[in-house]
Formats: structure tokens, C-alpha cells, sequence
């Protein structure tokens, strides 16, 4: 399932690289601060290539299309928010060709409510 979030770029963290079983990665982490009454801050994840063709920069308000994908290691399970799409502003100028279907659920974070202590 394929979700889209809106919000401002608050902060671009360092890019990591390294060697896998397939090869050699590269990834880079950015900070995405959705707006309403209770904003929330959400840390994605884009991939290889597409460091450079989003070209993400600090201060900008996107819609990001995302994938979410949790694994288990050891006993523990992690959760990664992937890009896979990015539109800059209300042009809605897209980074990347079309996605495969034409409908695609929405995440309106701001109207959530959340009972969590963190």
C-alpha cells in the first residue's frame, strides 16, 4: 500500500553509506514536520539514486510518497518510512515518473489523536 504525508523539511540528516550482501548502499534521512494543531515530526528515508534526483532541501514543503515496511532482528522489530515520490509545492511538480496505480491513500497526520506518552 502506497501513502502519501504533506509537511515542511525541518532538518536533512548526514547520508550513510556501506557494502551488502548485494552490493554497495547509500541512504539519507530527512526530518518531514506535518502541520495542524498537532504537528508531527516523521523521519523518512530515501535511497541510492534517489538522493539526487529529490534533491530534498531544508525549509521546503513537499508531499512525500511512501511505503512502510517494519522487519524483525533478533527479536526486535524496526520500522522504516521509504520515499518513493516526492512533490515540491502547490505545483506539485513531480521528482519521479508516476506511481504504479492511480490511487493512493492519503495519511492526514494532523487529525489524529494520540493517547501516547512520547
Amino acid at each position: 500500500m502506497d501513502l502519501q504525508v504533506k509537511g515542511k523539511v525541518t532538518q536533512i540528516l548526514e547520508a550513510q553509506s556501506g557494502e551488502g550482501k548485494n552490493g554497495p548502499w547509500k541512504k539519507q534521512d530527512f526530518i518531514l514536520e506535518t502541520q495542524g494543531k498537532y504537528g508531527k515530526k516523521i523521519c523518512i528515508t530515501h535511497w541510492g539514486d534517489k538522493i539526487d534526483q529529490f534533491n530534498v532541501q531544508e525549509g521546503e514543503e513537499l508531499t512525500v510518497f511512501i511505503d512502510i515496511q517494519s522487519r524483525e532482528y533478533k527479536g526486535n522489530w524496526y520500522t522504516d518510512v521509504k520515499a518513493w515520490k516526492v512533490e515540491r509545492g502547490e505545483e506539485g511538480a513531480p521528482s519521479q515518473e508516476a506511481p504504479f496505480n492511480d490511487q493512493e491513500p492519503t495519511i492526514d497526520m494532523s487529525d489524529m489523536d494520540h493517547d501516547v506518552p512520547f
